[in-house]
């Protein structure tokens, strides 16, 4: 891709005490206006592939460019480039949520519009409360609101809808999918295979340090799923017919039950972004 934003080659990675390398020789590239899931059972790699690419961790092996540049080669101005929201919030519980954005504000030179951004996702009226009165839903949406405090060019998200009711889980994900629209790039891990699906334009699955699959959801979904349409109607009692898609426009009795029968449902063959989570990466999909 010409316009990757980020470019990973070979990339290794083992922690100070452990023999084994976490990150194995993994490869990939996501690009401007892309949303580029990561998945992967715990343990597998994503946290630690994160804290790479925003430079939490740098004893690694391989290559990282940031925009055809190296990434050890970038300084400060890099972090006013992405924003980054964790998985696990880290607050000041004694300060209230306006003055927690105000401390995390001083650190870039750039910011987005915090009272607009707060009213739509439902806090702004809670400003002036101490993190200590908030909910875990509260303190994820604060999350959210410091990932964007900058105004970044790049975000990097870990399980943004973890814990949010459905109402606030749209939310977000409108403005995910606005940040994209505008030319934004996100890098987005999540356990939530239907927020990959709704997401993301690509996803790679890793397992046990190493990237099994990378193709967007749809590819993956007709690649993995079967090539059928099963039809359910009424014929006097419940009858279910299945139908190969590659002969269907060659099969009469198809087009019969189409033309004659009282249909009660359609379905393709078409798999699921959590069935293929289990069958490349060996592990079931829990909550």
């Amino acid at each position: 891709m010409s316009d990757a934003v980020f470019q990973v080659q070979d990339l290794r990675f083992a922690y100070p005490r452990n023999k084994e390398e976490t990150i194995k020789g993994i490869s990939f590239e996501f690009s401007q206006g892309e949303i580029f899931g990561f998945l992967g059972p715990s343990g597998a790699g994503k946290s630690t592939t994160q804290k790479l690419l925003i430079k939490m961790l740098k004893d690694y092996k391989g290559q990282a460019l940031y925009r055809g540049k190296d990434l050890k080669a970038y300084g400060k101005e890099f972090f006013s480039e992405i924003g980054v929201g964790f998985e696990m919030p880290v607050h000041f519980s004694k300060l209230t949520a306006l003055e927690n954005i105000e401390f995390f504000k001083r650190l870039y030179p750039r910011h987005t519009d915090v009272e607009s951004l707060m009213k739509r996702i439902g806090l702004w009226e809670h400003r002036n409360k101490k993190l200590s009165e908030y909910s875990k839903g509260m303190k994820m949406r604060l999350n959210f609101v410091r990932a964007l405090l900058n105004d970044p060019k790049v975000l990097f998200l870990d399980e943004p809808t973890n814990g949010l009711d459905p109402h606030n889980a749209r939310i977000i994900k409108d403005i995910i999918l606005e940040f994209r629209a505008a030319g934004g790039t996100a890098f987005l891990t999540t356990h939530l295979m239907h927020d990959a699906d709704e997401l993301c334009d690509r996803v790679a699955f890793i397992a046990e340090g190493e990237i099994r699959e990378i193709d967007s959801p749809k590819n993956l979904k007709l690649r993995f799923g079967q090539r059928t349409i099963t039809v359910e109607y009424e014929d006097g009692e419940r009858c279910i017919e299945t139908f190969d898609m590659t002969t269907l426009r060659k099969n009469e009795l198809f087009f019969d039950i189409m033309r004659t029968k009282n249909l009660t449902t359609i379905h393709s063959g078409e798999t699921t972004l959590d069935d293929i989570f289990i069958k490349v990466t060996g592990v079931k999909l829990h909550g």
